[in-house]
């Protein structure tokens, strides 16, 4: 699993973001953020879930919705990340669990290796 952590707050997650134009798709978005935050040219295998959550941005509450993918690694070097991410790596599903900050990521990590188990 690829996982990232943030340079500012130092959480560690997934590649995610934000739609960045309107004629994008939720899908075209996420296979920018993996190659934005993670380096790496990757295709889509199918969707794993969302998560939902409040966070603060200079002094406003936000609330977000973001869908992740499961995807498969095309091409690329994970230390071609961009400014967002401080470290970053390649973890087994065990390994990755430890490292994730928070426990909605972890449920989706578990939905994830399911969902590749069908596939």
């Amino acid at each position: 699993m690829l996982l990232t952590q943030h340079s500012q707050n130092h959480h560690w997650s997934f590649p995610k973001g934000l739609l960045d134009h309107p004629e994008q798709t939720t899908e075209e978005s996420a296979l920018r953020e993996v190659r934005e935050e993670g380096g790496v040219l990757a295709e889509i295998a199918g969707k794993v879930g969302y998560s939902k959550y409040v966070y603060t941005f200079n002094n406003v509450k936000i609330f977000k919705v973001v869908t992740y993918f499961l995807m498969k690694y095309v091409s690329g070097d994970i230390k071609d990340h961009d400014w967002e991410v401080s470290d970053i790596g390649w973890y087994e599903q065990e390994e990755a669990m430890k490292k994730l900050t928070f426990n909605q990521d972890k449920e989706l990590l578990k939905k994830a290796v399911d969902r590749w188990k069908e596939i």
